[in-house]
């Protein structure tokens, strides 16, 4: 407890999380990524394929409900799937979508290309 301009404050673990997570007001605050003409091309490339269409379970690029959940995952967990493949409820991700020699910045850029076109 701390008091604070003639308010007593009580830090609470919910307003430890609430403060964490971004905020009381907004929710979690959403990642700062920049859609780059690097990203563009990996996802033009290969992503496309399935992010389009939403082939497998592919979130489709765009379309915020299919984004928010995994968004609120994090920006690293979303790398992580996007590199090393994932299996879960909703489909698969295969590793780097297939192009195993897609170098891992290439593919971290077109995370962020999808995930800001998709916000």
């Amino acid at each position: 407890m701390k008091k604070q301009h003639g308010v007593l404050v009580v830090a609470t673990p919910a307003l430890i999380a609430a403060l964490l997570l971004g905020g009381c007001a907004g929710g979690p605050a959403k990642p700062a990524v920049k859609a780059t003409p690097q990203g563009e091309q990996a996802f033009k490339n290969v992503c496309a394929m399935c992010h389009v269409p939403g082939l497998a379970g592919a979130p489709i690029y765009g379309k915020k409900e299919d984004w928010a959940a995994r968004i609120e995952q994090g920006m690293d967990v979303l790398y992580k799937h996007a590199i090393m493949g994932y299996v879960g409820s909703k489909g698969m991700m295969p590793p780097k979508g297939g192009q195993v020699s897609m170098p891992d910045a290439d593919v971290k850029a077109a995370v962020d290309y999808m995930v800001a076109g998709s916000m």
